[in-house]
């Protein structure tokens, strides 16, 4: 992971929010910053958040898509949803996920994330 990727994200991000912005609460961006900078995997979940910006996925096409193991991917996707990150449609093996209504609303706290993420990797080392 490098910076530049990091800073793709947040354009990508920032062309994807409505203009209409609203500042999130506290317990929310404590959320988002414990799922995507405090943690191992925060990185690939942040990947997935972004691939699922674009279009709907099942776990199988993302595991190709990121060129992970479908386990990884499959943990990574019970640890959305358990979050309220994403919503998933459908039953085992054929079921698509798609960002929940409270990631899209709070979408702001997210590029705070990065923003956060980015200080982290100037600081010390960063598991990815």
């Amino acid at each position: 992971m490098t910076q530049a990727q990091l800073l793709e994200f947040k354009k990508v991000l920032r062309s994807q929010s409505n203009s209409v912005q609203r500042k999130p609460d506290k317990q929310t961006s404590t959320l988002l910053f414990y799922l995507f900078t405090s943690t191992r995997g925060g990185f690939t979940r942040l990947r997935i958040i972004m691939l699922l910006l674009k279009q709907s996925y099942n776990t199988h096409q993302l595991a190709l898509e990121l060129q992970l193991d479908y386990k990884a991917v499959q943990h990574h996707m019970k640890v959305l949803e358990k979050n309220n990150m994403i919503l998933k449609i459908g039953e085992k093996y054929g079921a698509r996920f798609h960002l929940s209504a409270f990631l899209e609303v709070n979408i702001s706290a997210l590029d705070m994330a990065i923003d956060k993420l980015v200080q982290k990797m100037n600081q010390k080392k960063v598991y990815l």
